[in-house]
C-alpha cells in the first residue's frame, strides 16, 4: 500500500447550490495545515438473549460526519471561510474592494470539501458542510492560523478526484507580527494575547432516512 505524503496532500472547496449536492465544478484549491474531517458510523451490539455465548452480528448506527480544518489567515483564501461563517458579505468599492461580513444571517451557505491523497490514492468528498465555529489566537509571534469546525452531511471515498482541476489561490499570508488591536480607531495597549471564537451553534436535524445521514 502506498504511503501518503503531506507535501502532495490537497484540499478543494466549492459552495453548493443545493444542500448536500456536490457541485460539478467551480472548485478552488485551498491552503490548509491539517484536517480531522471524517465520517463515523458506530456498530450497536445486539441485546438479544438465548443465542449462546457467541455474539450476534452488530447493527449499524447513524452516520456522524464532522471535524476541524486548520487554515492560514491570508488575503484571499480566508474569505471563503468567512463567507461560510457569516454568509455573503456586503461589498463596496471598485478594486480594491471592501468586504463587510455581518453576523446573524438566517441561512448559511453549505460547502463541498474534497481532501485528496494522490499516492494511495484516496479522495474523500464531504458534502453538506456547514461551518459551526471559527476561531483563532492572536499573539506577538508565531504562525497565524485559524480553526474551522465543520458539520457535514456525509462522506464519500473514491480513488479519483471529483473536483477536476481546482482553481489556484494566490497565497498572501498574514503573520502575527503585522497585527494590531484597536478600539474606535485607536490602539488598545498592553494586550499580550487574545482568543477569538465565533460560533453559529448549529443543531443537527437527525431526520429518519435510509442512508443514516442528517
Amino acid at each position: 500500500m502506498a504511503r501518503a505524503k503531506g507535501a502532495r496532500a490537497q484540499m478543494a472547496l466549492a459552495f453548493e447550490t443545493v444542500y448536500g449536492t456536490p457541485p460539478a465544478g467551480g472548485y478552488t484549491k485551498m491552503p490548509f495545515a491539517s484536517t480531522t474531517l471524517g465520517a463515523e458510523q458506530p456498530l450497536l451490539n445486539s441485546e438479544l438473549l438465548g443465542y449462546g455465548r457467541d455474539p450476534l452480528a452488530p447493527i449499524k448506527d447513524a452516520v456522524t460526519a464532522d471535524g476541524d480544518v486548520v487554515v492560514p489567515i491570508d488575503a484571499e483564501a480566508f474569505g471563503f471561510w468567512l463567507k461560510a461563517a457569516f454568509g455573503d458579505p456586503v461589498t463596496t468599492g471598485t478594486g480594491p474592494w471592501t468586504h463587510e461580513f455581518r453576523s446573524g444571517a438566517w441561512t448559511l451557505p453549505s460547502l463541498t470539501i474534497e481532501t485528496g491523497m494522490p499516492e494511495v490514492p484516496r479522495y474523500a468528498i464531504y458534502s453538506g458542510c456547514v461551518l459551526d465555529q471559527l476561531s483563532w489566537q492572536m499573539q506577538r509571534s508565531g504562525l497565524l492560523t485559524a480553526t474551522a469546525r465543520l458539520v457535514a452531511q456525509g462522506e464519500t471515498v473514491g480513488t479519483v478526484s471529483s473536483a477536476g482541476t481546482p482553481a489556484p489561490i494566490d497565497l498572501r499570508r498574514f503573520g502575527h507580527f503585522n497585527g494590531s488591536i484597536t478600539r474606535n480607531g485607536a490602539a488598545l495597549g498592553n494586550v499580550v494575547s487574545a482568543q477569538i471564537t465565533y460560533a453559529n451553534n448549529l443543531d443537527r436535524i437527525e431526520t429518519i432516512r435510509a442512508d443514516g445521514r442528517i
